[in-house]
């Protein structure tokens, strides 16, 4: 084991907090919350959480570019990306209590944003405490869902928003 495996898997769980979003991370995730930096003339951006059991590098889309081309076959991505307060309790991103639960049967390969050989995703709209996100998440392999799919959840249920 090389010490990048090391950190690839992170061997203890954390917690991280930033803009409202806090996470239970699972021992074996990597997780970062933060902000895109402004393009010219936009004038606000917005949170995003992402987690993977990959170590995140630096320079990451919002829905994963530059990690989920490395996920293996036992790896997971998770983003919870953060819309402008316009959106909030539209018709895509409708109120809801908490959090979505993942199943199976919901992950399909043309829910990724970028198509990948053996995986599937799923995109989850939604409005908590008036905030909207989409919760976007990538099983490195379609074959271990049932296994990567609890990973998913366990970490998905450790998140909280605050409200706006």
């Amino acid at each position: 084991m090389t010490s990048e495996d090391w950190f690839l898997r992170p061997p203890a769980p954390f917690e991280i907090e930033r803009e409202g979003i806090r996470s239970k991370v699972p021992a074996g995730w990597d997780c970062r919350i933060g902000k895109r930096f402004a393009s010219e003339g936009e004038e606000r951006t917005y949170v995003f959480l992402h987690a993977s059991t990959r170590r995140l590098l630096g320079n990451r889309a919002d829905y994963g570019g530059g990690v989920v081309e490395t996920l293996n076959s036992r790896d997971v991505f998770v983003a919870l990306i953060e819309f402008g307060p316009d959106e909030a309790g539209s018709a895509l991103f409708k109120e809801v209590a908490e959090l979505p639960t993942l199943e199976v049967s919901q992950f399909h390969r043309n829910q990724l944003q970028r198509r990948i050989r053996g995986q599937a995703g799923v995109q989850h709209f939604f409005t908590l405490r008036g905030r909207p996100f989409c919760l976007y998440v990538v099983l490195g392999s379609i074959a271990n869902a049932v296994e990567l799919v609890d990973q998913a959840n366990e970490l998905v249920g450790g998140l909280d928003v605050t409200g706006v």
